[in-house]
């Protein structure tokens, strides 16, 4: 039986988990890129970091249930970062 009055706290924290880790990749991106001089890559991979970010507090303001358009965005993003990290290792 799940409390209905804790599930927005768990998205939320689910959502965080989410940022923290692209953040993460993102700051590895942006390391590698700048060190070649990339520094398209490292905007690329800043704006994707902040656009995840809109979106999950778009998504954790939002009230209505289920995925939403959430759950495409985020799964562009993973292969936008995908993508950003193998032209990195292709360029290097």
């Amino acid at each position: 039986m799940s409390d209905p009055g804790l599930a927005r706290e768990r998205t939320w924290l689910a959502w965080w988990r989410t940022l923290l880790l692209a953040g993460g990749v993102a700051v590895l991106l942006a390391r590698l890129a700048a060190i070649d001089g990339d520094l398209l890559i490292v905007a690329a991979a800043l704006a994707g970091w902040t656009a995840l970010f809109a979106v999950a507090f778009w998504r954790y303001r939002s009230r209505r249930p289920g995925p939403g358009p959430a759950l495409p965005l985020v799964a562009l993003f993973t292969a936008g970062y995908a993508a950003l990290g193998t032209l990195l290792v292709l360029i290097r």
